[in-house]
């Protein structure tokens, strides 16, 4: 099992370029399943999901084509099996966006109950009742969930009693192939979502609404084939921003998005970094100096994100001041804060809350990733530590952030990969 070495301590000044948006891409790979025209992908990151979903459509029996520009082609014309396996669904939970997909185009599909990153109650009774809500039926069995319809899904009305991205997505794509004008109230409005929403529009979907939390959706009988660019990952933007802003260096974005980033870059301004952004770059400079604690809660888009929350509490560490970090979208998203305690950070859990007071220098130690955010934070804290840190499972971090080794090699850390046993 892999492990990343990163010796602390090195100023961080560079450019590197963001990649493409898991968290886009992997509804806009589903998607594909709307229609048996072809649908060709571009910026799609080179990530072990990415590379999940692309085994998991082609075991269904669609065709994969990667082309020679990086971009892949993707013929779900060619589908003989509606069944997503447990042995692909097992190791991602975005797996379950097959469902919305393949019972709105072929009206069935089997799908395993997820697995993915041990982060809390993520429950896919969202995506089943909004499947039950267009008219689908449904069934579990044998960990499977099994959904059948009679001809074309209905329109409906359906609201969401808390906002579910990937539940969003998952209705969203099979409202755009339903009977009628559907309405989903309290949709998530990330831009994930709006990326996946530009993609349908541009495969011939009507949706009015997009980036708002209601969206109305006229089903039409069949979608047709796109070229479509996927946005840039905004949590690896800010993750690199994040490494400029505690080791006081200088951190320059290329093809990135900072109208998306709004929440995280307020609360990196107030941390003490000068900021400049264009259309599609972001330069954070720290000017040598210590960031100040802040305070963030995380809450959905567009206020501070869930997944940017764990690299904020290793700024905090290290910060001038005390800082709090308030978790309100998953419970147990914490598990990062016990390897910083070795490191030591002085991190204090109550209820979702953690109460960090920054120390003036962290300290190497042999350190674990619980998952894929967290990992991300145990990098970070190590890019400051004295001394030199290991990381080790950092199978989680692959899932999320491509070649991050490279990049921040880029950016002067001096970091290497290692092979481990077991």
């Amino acid at each position: 099992m892999d492990k990343l070495l990163i010796s602390g301590g090195n100023p961080i000044d560079g450019t590197i370029r963001i990649s493409g948006a898991k968290n886009a891409a992997l509804p806009i790979l589903a998607a594909t399943l709307l229609t048996d025209e072809p649908v060709t992908l571009r910026n799609l990151p080179h990530l072990n999901d990415i590379t999940t979903m692309i085994e998991l459509l082609v075991c269904m029996g669609v065709e994969v084509l990667i082309n020679e520009d990086m971009s892949v082609q993707i013929n779900a014309g060619t589908l003989k099996d509606c069944t997503a396996p447990y042995s692909l669904v097992k190791t991602m939970r975005a797996s379950i966006l097959v469902l919305g997909p393949l019972l709105a185009h072929f009206g069935e599909a089997n799908v395993s109950l997820p697995g993915g990153c041990a982060i809390g109650s993520r429950p896919v009774d969202l995506h089943i009742r909004g499947m039950e809500a267009l008219g689908g039926q449904i069934t579990m069995e044998d960990g499977y969930i099994k959904a059948r319809s009679n001809g074309r899904l209905k329109a409906a009305d359906y609201f969401f009693d808390m906002v579910s991205v990937t539940g969003t997505e998952n209705v969203l794509m099979a409202a755009v192939l339903a009977d009628g004008v559907s309405v989903i109230e309290n949709s998530a409005r990330e831009p994930e979502v709006v990326d996946l929403a530009h993609c349908l529009v541009a495969m011939g979907a009507q949706i009015e609404g997009i980036g708002t939390d209601t969206m109305r959706v006229t089903g039409v009988e069949k979608l047709h084939g796109c070229d479509h660019k996927v946005l840039p990952d905004r949590i690896e933007a800010g993750t690199y921003l994040v490494a400029g802003a505690i080791s006081g260096g200088r951190v320059h974005l290329k093809d990135v998005d900072p109208k998306t980033m709004d929440s995280v870059l307020v609360k990196l301004r107030e941390c003490g970094a000068e900021i400049i952004t264009t259309d599609n770059s972001i330069v954070l400079d720290m000017h040598g100096k210590r960031p100040k604690a802040v305070n963030i809660t995380t809450a959905p888009y567009p206020a501070f994100p869930t997944d940017m929350q764990a690299q904020f509490t290793v700024l905090n560490a290290v910060a001038e001041g005390t800082g709090t970090v308030e978790e309100t979208i998953f419970e147990n998203r914490f598990m990062h804060i016990q390897e910083l305690h070795r490191m030591g950070a002085d991190c204090t859990i109550k209820g979702n809350t953690v109460v960090i007071k920054g120390v003036p220098k962290l300290h190497a130690a042999p350190v674990m990733a619980t998952d894929l955010r967290a990992s991300a934070s145990l990098v970070l804290a190590a890019l400051v530590a004295e001394g030199d840190t290991l990381v080790d499972r950092i199978y989680h971090i692959d899932r999320g952030y491509e070649c991050i080794e490279e990049k921040l090699q880029l950016l002067g850390a001096t970091i290497k990969r290692v092979a481990g046993k077991g």
